[in-house]
């Protein structure tokens, strides 16, 4: 079956076929389920730690802060993806702004490296919070095994199909959001609505708050999911749309509570301390040792569905980029079509950078690659699609403004607290495009 892309005009424009993408597969149900899948198993679990460190007291107004940016950025793709829904989503919408070249190929990668990064990210924490269950260090071999044998479960899953995933997604959506709401409110009813933590001291200042920001926005680039699958949504002009706006409004609220309630019951340091299993540890003097039980119940619910959701899309983002001839694809005698075959690379990137990276390294790479890629795409609609699709330039500079802002500051803090962080992603960097450039030079030449 092709893939199609509908224009404004409703003409359809197929694509070559790169697996079986099935038309009206997703509801809108299951594609909210999708981008809360992938928010949550990312934002809470794996994140809140993570802001803190950098925002200090004020971490819980960092993930506000956060949506706001993300609202300003879901403008853009919401305006695109309504006028020409495509499961090549972002990939298909930066080849309608620069054409068919580097620019597009480059900020295509960068956005599946920072959902692939994301997808390492989510089963690191899978890891961490699993072993809290038992006296075993944090740094014990045992996290990268566990997140390496989720991906490998993802894999099987993702195998499975659409119809399988939107179900999954669906039941798992309903048991995080209602555990980590029944988490958020017993924990600040128990901390007596008491948040000392939440205070503005020595810790906290303007760029650690911005760079705080910068991390929480990877708690909601997962709506990004949804634009991904875009050709596969029931009546994708009205609800691709509608379904990155209630994913995002489900996202801010938890994401507060729950930051508030871990600021309810544990003090800044220890916080800081425990960032890469903070909610466990927050349930601690909250509910004892059957609060601890619960939250890494739905740590692993919330990390297993998102890895689920994130492989489903990255892996057509790279499926559509082989398509259109953007990237370069070998199949290493592997049967099925390309789309099976981008599932396996996905996967494979993944594990290495579960095995070899910690949480706060893979979650600053991600945030710098997702920020770069983001202000690419307000440029694009800006510059080339502002009056195809109907964009109010206004509020697409005001995206630009703030991605600017905040990845600035997140360089700067990067700079003085970890450079290597920097020097990797410089790398990353020039390696994608500058190879992006030989590949289609020599296409173009061949």
């Amino acid at each position: 079956m092709n893939l199609s892309m509908t224009d404004q005009n409703g003409k359809q424009a197929s694509a070559p076929d790169s697996g079986q993408y099935k038309e009206n597969s997703l509801s809108l149900v299951g594609a909210v389920s999708m981008g809360t899948g992938v928010m949550i198993g990312a934002g809470i679990f794996a994140l809140t730690g993570q802001v803190a460190e950098q925002a200090g007291g004020l971490f819980p107004f960092a993930f506000l802060a956060g949506a706001l940016v993300s609202a300003c950025s879901a403008y853009s793709y919401v305006k695109v993806s309504n006028a020409y829904p495509s499961a090549g989503g972002i990939a298909m919408y930066l080849k309608k702004a620069y054409g068919k070249g580097a620019m597009t190929a480059g900020c295509s990668l960068l956005l599946y490296f920072s959902m692939v990064i994301n997808e390492s990210l989510v089963a690191r924490t899978f890891g961490t919070y699993t072993l809290q269950l038992f006296d075993v260090d944090k740094s014990s071999w045992l996290v990268p095994a566990l997140g390496v044998g989720l991906l490998a479960f993802a894999f099987g899953v993702n195998v499975a199909g659409n119809r399988f995933i939107g179900t999954f997604s669906l039941v798992t959506a309903l048991i995080k959001v209602g555990g980590i709401a029944l988490f958020a409110i017993v924990g600040l009813w128990l901390s007596g609505f008491s948040f000392e933590s939440v205070v503005v001291d020595k810790q906290t200042s303007a760029g650690g708050l911005l760079a705080g920001v910068a991390l929480s926005i990877l708690a909601y680039k997962g709506f990004t999911t949804i634009t991904n699958s875009g050709a596969e949504i029931v009546d994708p002009h009205r609800n691709v749309g509608r379904a990155i706006i209630i994913s995002l409004s489900i996202c801010v609220a938890v994401y507060f509570l729950v930051a508030l309630a871990v600021a309810g019951n544990l003090s800044l340091g220890e916080i800081i301390e425990a960032r890469d299993f903070v909610l466990a540890e927050a349930a601690r003097p909250a509910f004892g040792d059957w609060g601890l039980w619960f939250t890494v119940a739905l740590a692993v619910v919330a990390t297993v569905s998102g890895v689920i959701a994130s492989v489903f899309a990255v892996s057509r983002v790279l499926a559509m980029l082989t398509d259109m001839g953007l990237v370069p694809h070998r199949h290493f005698g592997m049967p099925g079509n390309i789309q099976t075959h981008t599932l396996v690379y996905t996967i494979v990137i993944a594990m290495v950078l579960t095995v070899f990276f910690d949480l706060s390294r893979i979650a600053s790479l991600g945030a710098i690659f997702y920020l770069i890629m983001d202000l690419a795409v307000h440029w694009g609609v800006l510059r080339y699609l502002r009056k195809d699709v109907g964009a109010n330039p206004v509020v697409l500079l005001t995206a630009i403004v703030l991605d600017v802002v905040v990845l600035g500051a997140f360089l700067v803090v990067k700079a003085q607290s970890d450079p290597l962080v920097l020097y990797v992603s410089l790398a990353g960097l020039l390696l994608i495009f500058a190879g992006e450039r030989l590949f289609l030079g020599w296409r173009e030449d061949g």
